[in-house]
């Protein structure tokens, strides 16, 4: 029986001792609240943090400024194209032939030199022509001395009317004589009928030559013809005058403006295309013959707010361009329409006078403070640092 006692008395004063099992549950369940409460407030502080630089409050002010180009959306008339390759041609070209056979004597040109319409290019030996010459006029001198003296006669009645028929018949053949002598000289000098560009000798001194051979090229390139192809689909479209540009990888960055001169009046049927020819001016002889030319025939005309092409950025399915506002870079988004060389069409988004960032818009974001360090134009480069 004591001992039972005993027993039962020690297990009493050892739960005694002990804490109760609930404690330690409990004080995890207050720790656990506790990083609860730290990452919730954590969060709103962040929001909240968040909220204040999107609308421009303290964390906005103390990002600074980034150095950014820009330039304004202008109001441009664009126009509506279509593009094609050509040849261009002279405004008038032929090769040079002498009208007679003979010997050549002089070689009057340079090659590519520019000549007036008359000026010589070759001489032909012409001994015996002016020889013929010399006999007609005498022949012809002898006839009208006759026919004078035989009119002084037949007033006396010292001839008959017929002898003064029969001169005044032979003065008119003489003259005619006269004239042929006359053309034929000339024909043995070769002159160029209308100004132009002479081209490469075909000739040399003392060479032999007749009505076929070729001595030279005559070109006028004062205004230049440049063919070109269409399909058929333009044909309604196209109509004289129309203005069109011409480049060439000749002439780099430049460009050579003309019109529409004439349209065939076909249409091929195997390539159902029709070809069309323009006049471009050429006063500085810069464009040659037979040249490879890129053309672009303006078909209407439009107002457009046009802006540099590299202000444009597009991500995913967005496209937009930072304008500023308020000395800050606010996101646009716009369409996009006509393009042109280095330049793009705003078709929605931006009105005519608002500025654009050129350059420095891979730093940007939106709301960031800017500092514009240079302003483009948008008919050319922007100038000033990115």
């Amino acid at each position: 029986m004591n001992a039972d006692r005993e027993i039962r008395t020690a297990e009493s004063d050892r739960f005694s001792s002990a804490e109760p099992p609930s404690v330690p549950l409990l004080r995890q369940a207050l720790i656990a609240v506790l990083l609860l409460l730290v990452l919730v407030g954590g969060f709103f502080a962040y929001q909240r943090l968040v909220q204040e630089g999107s609308e421009g409050g303290p964390t906005q002010a103390t990002v600074p400024a980034i150095p950014v180009v820009t330039s304004s959306a202008e109001m441009r008339l664009v126009a509506r194209r279509v593009e094609a390759v050509g040849t261009t041609l002279s405004r008038r070209a032929i090769e040079i032939v002498p009208l007679a056979s003979g010997r050549v004597e002089e070689i009057a040109f340079e090659p590519g030199q520019f000549v007036e319409a008359g000026d010589v290019l070759v001489r032909l030996d012409d001994d015996i022509e002016r020889a013929d010459l010399a006999e007609a006029e005498a022949k012809l001198q002898q006839t009208v001395l006759a026919l004078r003296r035989a009119r002084a006669l037949r007033e006396k009645n010292a001839v008959p009317e017929a002898t003064v028929d029969q001169l005044v018949a032979e003065e008119a053949s003489g003259r005619a004589e006269v004239d042929r002598a006359r053309r034929r000289l000339a024909d043995r000098t070769v002159r160029a009928p209308f100004a132009g560009v002479v081209g490469l000798r075909r000739v040399d001194l003392g060479a032999r030559v007749d009505e076929n051979t070729v001595l030279t090229t005559l070109d006028d390139r004062s205004e230049m013809e440049i063919e070109f192809s269409l399909t058929e689909s333009f044909y309604g479209q196209i109509y004289p005058g129309q203005p069109v540009v011409a480049t060439s990888v000749a002439f780099p960055g430049r460009s050579f403006e003309g019109t529409v001169a004439t349209i065939d009046s076909r249409v091929d049927p195997t390539s159902r295309a029709f070809k069309v020819r323009a006049r471009l001016p050429n006063p500085d002889l810069t464009l040659p013959a037979g040249m490879f030319m890129h053309v672009a025939v303006a078909l209407e005309s439009r107002d457009a707010i046009m802006i540099p092409e590299e202000a444009v950025v597009v991500q995913g399915s967005r496209t937009f361009v930072y304008v500023v506002e308020d000395g800050r870079a606010k996101v646009r988004l716009i369409e996009v329409g006509h393009r042109e060389p280095g330049f793009v069409e705003a078709v929605k988004g931006l009105a005519a006078g608002e500025t654009v960032v050129v350059r420095g818009t891979e730093r940007l974001r939106d709301g960031i403070p800017v500092e514009i360090m240079g302003n483009g134009d948008a008919r050319g480069t922007p100038a000033g640092p990115a």
